[in-house]
């Protein structure tokens, strides 16, 4: 990894998508200063997308409320986002309703073994508000588990043939194998006629992120930037940023802003 200064070619960016927990929260909470940094994109005409493992009712709230244009939701379950000429919703599952039922059923018994076989894990407080996974908290609202008993609920979830993805605070379970990325690729060019896969165009966004299940994105994008607490998970990630921040979660997403809007507004 590189410096943040080492990136030559922000003014190019067209368009940032981020992860969320610990990149642009700071202790489990969005900060003004994260905030802002994603107003001023926009402002300055970047598309802005999270891409996060939290529930379908988190995402709900930001497609309305927050100054983005989309989100990707559940580790790529869905895509959301609002269409203010038609004043709704756009709600993009990957699975439909029946085979999303079928599976809730499913996820139902695996979130039992796990709460009986490996004391201090809990349900993550919005499971209630999932559509598509199963998310088990080891840090966020318990106390942190040790590393063997958060290795012990992947290898719980993978036997019960769940796909398990290990973010900052939770362990997420899911049938089937979307991942984000593949959802990234699908939204952009089904809502903004880009496809990903052509020879440049991912050159023209950004993705910044934290954690280990950020990794496909790190590898996919040649322009991909790790928050500075990134270096807290190196050791279990198999692709690495090319940049990193100097600041930590939030403040390095800010950080991250302000160049791609400052090098942006000298190289129109």
């Amino acid at each position: 990894m590189r410096q943040l200064s080492a990136f030559r070619e922000a003014g190019r960016v067209r368009g940032v998508f981020c992860d969320i927990d610990d990149t642009l929260t700071t202790d489990g909470r969005l900060t003004a200063l994260a905030y802002a940094a994603l107003e001023r994109l926009r402002a300055a005409g970047k598309l802005v997308v999270p891409i996060t493992s939290r529930s379908a009712g988190w995402c709900d709230h930001i497609a309305h409320m927050w100054p983005v244009d989309a989100v990707v939701g559940e580790n790529g379950a869905f895509y959301f986002c609002y269409d203010a000429a038609a004043r709704r919703l756009v709600r993009r599952f990957l699975d439909d309703e029946a085979t999303r039922a079928e599976n809730r059923a499913g996820l139902e018994a695996v979130r039992d073994r796990i709460l009986r076989e490996v004391p201090g894990s809990a349900v993550a407080s919005d499971q209630p508000f999932r559509e598509t996974d199963l998310a088990i908290d080891f840090c966020e609202d318990v106390p942190r588990l040790f590393a063997a008993a958060v290795e012990r609920i992947v290898i719980i979830m993978e036997a019960s043939g769940l796909t398990a993805t290990l973010g900052s605070t939770h362990v997420i379970g899911r049938f089937g194998h979307h991942e984000a990325l593949g959802t990234i690729r699908t939204l952009m060019r089904e809502r903004f006629g880009v496809d990903l896969d052509q020879p440049g165009a991912r050159a023209d966004y950004v993705f910044v992120g934290a954690s280990p299940d950020d990794a496909p994105m790190f590898a996919f994008f040649p322009h991909s930037v790790g928050v500075a607490n990134v270096r807290d998970f190196l050791e279990r990630m198999p692709a690495q940023p090319k940049f990193v921040t100097k600041a930590r979660c939030g403040a390095g997403f800010a950080e991250l802003a302000e160049m791609i809007i400052r090098e942006g507004a000298s190289n129109p």
